[in-house]
């Protein structure tokens, strides 16, 4: 069984006690051996501008609910280290704590392969115990299309995503026509649920654009219902 051959990865256990909040979204990073130290670096500090970006600090503070925020990295089929475990952000502190926590992480590993299915399994193990938000989202970052054990289609049999929404960043390399089926392959097979879509980089240097239009759009009320949500709050600080 699939869910059984990812039993044995490493998710904390239990979920942290909270309130209402509007969105679950867990972020998976890409560290596959198709990105070097280079791109890696690129991708982790695009992440920490984009979050802290006044546009998307913004969109966290759009309502009074909060969003629940969780990061993880993977690469090949039992390689998934969680960076950033589920966190409420109800002040804009919280965002710059988060900031530091990823900012000064280190890349678990660079030498295995694209295992895209096993990363949907655990972002599902992730949803499963997450804070009670009306909303789950979870937003995976790719260079490069699965190509070790099961894919997106057999997660989304195997693993529950009936109530997740799973959008896609798909970086691409310096040669467009070569990677328009990457594109493809992530409209078709990786983007789940009403509404999901998919944002693009021209390569990893354009990454901190892409993530910060992409979270933007995510964490906006209107996206993600606007209809169950409260009004605007104004933030702390």
């Amino acid at each position: 069984m699939i869910r059984a051959s990812i039993a044995g990865l490493s998710l904390y256990a239990g979920a942290i006690e909270a309130g209402e909040c509007r969105l679950a979204l867990v972020l998976a990073l890409d560290v596959s051996s198709s990105i070097d130290a280079t791109e890696d670096a690129l991708q982790r500090g695009g992440l920490v501008a984009a979050l802290t970006a006044p546009e998307v600090r913004a969109a966290f503070f759009a309502t009074d609910q909060p969003v629940a925020l969780a990061v993880f990295e993977w690469s090949g089929r039992y390689n998934q280290q969680i960076l950033l475990d589920w966190t409420l952000i109800q002040e804009p502190g919280d965002i710059a704590d988060i900031a530091r926590i990823i900012g000064s992480s280190k890349r678990s590993h660079n030498d295995y392969p694209t295992a895209m299915g096993y990363a949907l399994g655990f972002g599902s193990q992730m949803l499963q115990r997450a804070p009670s938000c009306l909303y789950k989202t979870m937003d995976i970052a790719g260079d490069g299309q699965n190509n070790e054990g099961f894919g997106p289609a057999a997660a989304y049999a195997e693993f529950p995503f009936a109530d997740v929404t799973v959008n896609g960043l798909v970086v691409n390399g310096a040669d467009y026509e070569a990677e328009t089926g990457l594109i493809a392959f992530f409209k078709s097979q990786v983007l789940h649920g009403p509404g999901a879509f998919v944002e693009i980089a021209q390569g990893f240097e354009d990454y901190e654009r892409a993530m910060r239009r992409k979270l933007e759009r995510e964490l906006t009320p209107s996206v993600i219902g606007s209809g169950s949500l409260t009004g605007p709050r104004v933030p702390k600080g």
